[in-house]
């Protein structure tokens, strides 16, 4: 067994989701879930297909985010892996509908940050051990950050 260590490649302000599903008509289903959790969103989805011709099978409403997607799967390569990539919306917009979706097995992240996939490759194929999502932690939390935290998500919206 061979680890290998593939970075997401993104702009810095488009979010990703990747995870795991098992059959081909995902990437339709999964097109399916964002465009009717967020109307907003812009968003590419590329599936490794891990069986007959073994395509990275694609979709999206936006171009560049479908090429995007694409590009990742194909570097990451793992049977049965998917990858979002989304603008105008955040992964908590849609990530039940995601979830939700018969076919999904698991999500690794959710994210904006920089992410690391470490992906096993033997003679059988490619998995997806995990991930590394962003930066290690620097402390805790002290009282101004969590008044600047609680100050923040109310004016994104999310908290009253």
């Amino acid at each position: 067994m061979e680890l290998k260590l593939v970075r997401i490649e993104k702009p810095a302000d488009v979010n990703l989701i990747l995870g795991q599903t098992h059959f081909i008509k995902s990437v339709e289903d999964l097109y399916e879930a964002m465009i009717t959790a967020s109307a907003s969103a812009k968003f590419g989805i590329a599936f490794c297909e891990s069986s007959g011709e073994c395509l990275i099978r694609s979709e999206g409403n936006d171009e560049e985010m479908r090429k995007l997607a694409e590009k990742n799967a194909l570097a990451i390569g793992a049977g049965h892996s998917f990858i979002i990539f989304m603008k105008n919306a955040y992964p908590i917009n849609v990530l039940n509908a995601v979830k939700n979706v018969p076919e999904v097995c698991s999500i690794y992240c959710a994210t904006a940050n920089s992410v690391e996939v470490v992906i096993a490759e033997t003679d059988a194929g490619r998995g997806v051990l995990g991930v590394i999502d962003g930066a290690k932690p620097k402390g805790v939390e002290g009282p101004d950050g969590v008044k600047w935290r609680k100050e923040f998500l109310r004016k994104l919206g999310y908290k009253r």
